[in-house]
Formats: C-alpha cells, sequence, structure tokens
C-alpha cells in the first residue's frame, strides 16, 4: 500500500495531495482546494508571489489608458525588471534558473520563481525578503516546491499552440533576450572554469572561499535599485520596512542535474590524491 502511494504521490491519481500544487507550486482553488497543498519547510526554490506587474496588465497589448503599447517596450519593461531581481537575489547564492509567468490566472499572474544551488541560499533569501517591499507593493516570499521546470512548464506555449492562452494552468515562461540571459548566466560559467583551473592546486583553499560567500550576507534594509543596464531597476525597488510583516536554455528551463553524495565524496577524494602527488 505504500509504495502505491509513493508511485501516485503528486500525479491525478493522488486524491489526497494536490497534484497542481506539487508541480507549480500554485494552485486556482488556494487554500480551498480538497486536497492536501505540502508547503516545504525548506527549498532551493523561492517564489515571489504576484510580483511583476506588466505595463498592459489589464488588457493585453493596451496601456491603463486603452493605447497600444509597442511589443518592444514590454519586452525591455520586461527584462528590465528581471535584470533587477537577478542582481538582487544572486547576492544570496548562485542563481540556476529565474523563471516569470506571462500567464493571467490570479494564481499565476507575475508569480517569479527563483532556484539556487544551495537551499541555504534560498533560507537566507526567504530571511532577508520578508517585509520588504517592490515598487510599492510588499514582497511576499515563501519556499516552493518546484524544482524540476520541465513538468511545471506548458509544453505546447513553447511550441505556439497552447489552446488555453494565459488562464492555462502550466506556467507559461517569459523569455528574455539571448545577450541578457548570458550576461546574467555567464557569469557563473566563467567562474566555474576559474575554479575548476585551481582545483587541483588547492582544494581545501577553494572550499574555505566557498564557505566564506555562503554565510557572508547582510540585509541592508535600506533602498534598494539594482544597477540594470537599462537605468538601474526603474521600474521598481525594494525597501526596508523595519520590521512589518520568479530557464537553463532560451526554449525551455531546465533544471540541472545535481551531484549526488557519492560524486562529492569521490571528488574530493580525488582532490586528495592530487594534493599528495603534488606534495
Amino acid at each position: 500500500m505504500a509504495e502505491h502511494l509513493a508511485s501516485i504521490f503528486g500525479t491525478e491519481k493522488d486524491r489526497v495531495n494536490c497534484p497542481f500544487y506539487f508541480k507549480i507550486g500554485a494552485c486556482r482553488h488556494g487554500d480551498r482546494c480538497s486536497r492536501l497543498h505540502n508547503r516545504p519547510t525548506i527549498s532551493p526554490t523561492i517564489l515571489l508571489s504576484n510580483m511583476y506587474q506588466r505595463p498592459d496588465m489589464i488588457t493585453p497589448g493596451l496601456d491603463p489608458q486603452g493605447q497600444a503599447i509597442d511589443p518592444r517596450k514590454i519586452q525591455e519593461h520586461f527584462e528590465d525588471f528581471y535584470e533587477d531581481i537577478f542582481e538582487e537575489l544572486s547576492k544570496f547564492g548562485e542563481i540556476e534558473s529565474l523563471n516569470i509567468c506571462d500567464n493571467l490566472a490570479d494564481h499565476m499572474v507575475g508569480n517569479v520563481y527563483v532556484q539556487f544551488k544551495e537551499e541555504d541560499q534560498a533560507a537566507a533569501a526567504v530571511q532577508a525578503l520578508q517585509g520588504r517591499f517592490y515598487s510599492g507593493r510588499p514582497i511576499i516570499v515563501d519556499f516552493s516546491p518546484v524544482t524540476d521546470f520541465r513538468e511545471a512548464t506548458c509544453r505546447q506555449f513553447e511550441e505556439n499552440s497552447c489552446n488555453r492562452g494565459g488562464y492555462c494552468n502550466f506556467m507559461h515562461v517569459k523569455q528574455i533576450g539571448r545577450e541578457l540571459r548570458r550576461k546574467l548566466f555567464g557569469r557563473y560559467r566563467r567562474s566555474r572554469g576559474s575554479r575548476s583551473r585551481s582545483r587541483s592546486s588547492s582544494p581545501q583553499h577553494h572550499r574555505r572561499d566557498s564557505d566564506r560567500r555562503g554565510g557572508d550576507f547582510r540585509d541592508r534594509g535600506g533602498d534598494y535599485r539594482g544597477n540594470g543596464r537599462r537605468g538601474g531597476g526603474r521600474h521598481g525597488r525594494h525597501e526596508g520596512d523595519g520590521g512589518r510583516r520568479r530557464h537553463g536554455s532560451p526554449r525551455r528551463a531546465r533544471s540541472p542535474i545535481r551531484e549526488g553524495s557519492e560524486e562529492r565524496r569521490a571528488r574530493i577524494e580525488q582532490w586528495n590524491r592530487e594534493k599528495e602527488q603534488n606534495q
């Protein structure tokens, strides 16, 4: 019986746990859902609910006054926001993916999903963002159960064939340009390359540096303006409140394969052997 329950967990056959919350970290029924929402107490992924406010929020393609908006201006607005959020949250650790929903349903509109490399980095971000504001609106941040965005995204949307439009119950992930993606995520590839060249000579020094980076974050508590490429986050800002109570490839956000504990132990043993040989 236990094996059967484990095999159907998070699927449509599971009559106890909500499959939509398990897959996308959101459910249109919210707290009124007849199935359980198992909210994680720790996760590498955090959710900033309803955070992105697109300029054509009321009517797609039109501003609040009913005037048509140039699609290039909408994309520019989005990329400014994306870079602003990336620069702020990268202070907590390496970001593996940052996905922003283009859906229109209330439980998904403007949702920002940020997946960090390590769970403790996500925990530091959640703690620091509590009680802060962005563009005059409170930030709602929680851990998300989503770790595999391949299961959360709408494949029909990626192929421009989703007939549900913005009210689809799977993620319609809004894409950034290739140049911006290379600029933001390319820093990690360069950093990994430099670290791999230094591992054989000093693995222990590399680990000490990693520990220092992971535990030295301080929330300054003041206003934040990201140093964006088009004027530094003119569409919003983070604000301290003094205690008052969002893809791996341009087409699809793929969740990276994480290294297991056995692989890590083997890699450490290899470092030690190389160190002894060099001595």
